[in-house]
This record gives C-alpha cells, structure tokens and sequence, in this order.
C-alpha cells in the first residue's frame, strides 16, 4: 500500500504510521471529507469558482470534472471510474472535499489542506463567518437485500428496542440509529455516529433489492462560536485526530465490523 510521508501544508504533519488506511479491509469504500458551514453566501460569480478550482487543482491536476450539481453548487472531481478518487464542492453556504479510498489517511488531508490554504484567498472565506467546520469518516458496506433487517441483527440484537420485532408478523423498516456526543465542555465539540440504510419499501414488499450501500458515519464537529483560540487549520487537525481514534476505537469494531459479519453471513 502506497505511503504518503511529506508534511501537510497548513495542517500540520500527521503521522502516517499511525495513520495509514487500514480501514479498506471492513468496507467496499471508505472517505474522509471536510465540511464548512458558513453564515453567509459563498460566491459563485464565474471568475471567483474557477479561479478557486484552478488553485486546488494545481496540486490535483486529474481533478478534471467540472460540473453544476443545481443552481447553487458546483463540484470539480476525478473519474470515478477509478478506486480512489478526490472531489470538491462549492454550496451556497457550505465548502466540502473528500477523497474515497485514499491510500493513507495523510493523502486524503492534503487536498483539505489544499481547500483550506486557497478558501481564504480566493472564496474571501473568512473565520469571522463560519459556522461549524467536520471532518467525516465514511464507511460504505455493499448488501443487495433488506438493509434494515440487518441492521437490526447486527446492533439491536440485545437492545430492548428490538422487542418489538417479536410482534407476529412484524419486520424492520426503518432502523438508522443517530447518536450525538458532546466532547467539550460548551457543548461546541461534538461526535455523531449515523447509520444510514437505502432500502425501500417497494423493495421490501417484491424483494427486487438494488446493489446500494449501506452507510456508517463518524462526523467531528466543531461549532466556531465566538472567538476560537485555535486556527482553522489547527481545528481541522484536532478533529482529524480525534475522528481516527474513535473509529479505531468504537466505530470500526463496534459497528462497521458488526454489520459486515451479518452481511457475510448471509451471502
């Protein structure tokens, strides 16, 4: 597996033997994005987006593919044809990257770093006007059947909750558990962990099931608030830390892994 070993600009260094992707092994795609929220509009006049894209993409020359998703944001990214990909997107008031099946967890942060050293510059994003900045760790797991059901075999086998599915007849429809930590003190900091399933009812009901995914998340957040003693770039680390402790620690084993056994257990 490909190593990345050079510093990040703006955010740091980060320790890629103790950071390296091991997380490939328990998903069929894994990513690591960056969000920030902002209080007020993000320009999209013409000249302004693409001399923003044409800065990020000096670094990342196969960033190639511009396009408009809507009327208000717009995305430039790599084929994703290929295993590992990056991409970019300008929002009205939100700014996202990500890398999916980066080769080590300091590669996906250098295009971060990238967004963060060129925003200010060239978006004007200033600290003055955000409203919260993540870091996401996404793990994907491929399952064409009732991603519900499990699910509910995988994490709410014990649960209390789970007794309802003792009602004769009674079948799981809509089992995505959301979990919020605070982690600081002002509540400003905090953890989320979502689980997200994409199986329909029309899917359930003929049992024609698609080849979706279903998704775990680790967001970090960090709500600015007034006067922040860190930087930007310092917060994005901090966060960047923490979000791979608790997946090593807690998501991973006790929810991705989980879930991939009961996937594996019934192909």
């Amino acid at each position: 597996m490909r190593r990345c070993t050079g510093r990040i600009a703006g955010v740091g260094a980060y320790d890629v033997r103790r950071m390296p992707n091991d997380f490939e092994a328990v998903c069929d795609d894994f990513y690591v994005n960056l969000r920030i929220g902002t209080q007020m509009n993000l320009p999209h006049q013409r000249e302004t987006l693409l001399h923003f894209f044409e800065q990020v993409q000096k670094s990342f020359p196969e960033m190639t593919r511009f396009r408009r998703c809507d009327q208000n944001e717009y995305t430039i990214e790599e084929s994703r044809e290929r295993e590992s990909y990056r991409w970019l997107s300008v929002e009205s008031q939100r700014l996202s990257s990500g890398h999916v099946n980066p080769p080590s967890i300091e590669e996906a942060m250098r295009l971060h770093a990238a967004v963060l050293e060129h925003a200010p510059y060239a978006l004007g994003l200033s600290p003055v006007e955000i409203d919260y900045v993540d870091v996401l760790y996404g793990f994907d797991l491929d399952f064409a059947g009732n991603h519900d059901e499990i699910v509910a075999e995988s994490l709410f086998a014990e649960s209390p909750l789970a007794s309802l599915l003792e009602e004769p007849g009674a079948r799981p429809m809509d089992f995505q558990p959301t979990i919020t930590i605070a982690l600081s003190d002002d509540y400003r900091m905090q953890a989320r962990v979502d689980v997200v399933t994409r199986t329909t009812n029309y899917q359930v009901r003929t049992g024609d099931y698609g080849g979706e995914s279903i998704s775990v998340y680790l967001i970090l957040r960090k709500f600015w608030g007034d006067r922040p003693k860190a930087s930007l770039e310092e917060t994005v680390k901090a966060l960047a830390d923490r979000a791979h402790s608790m997946a090593e620690t807690y998501v991973v084993p006790r929810v991705v892994q989980p879930i991939r056994a009961a996937i594996v257990s019934r192909s």
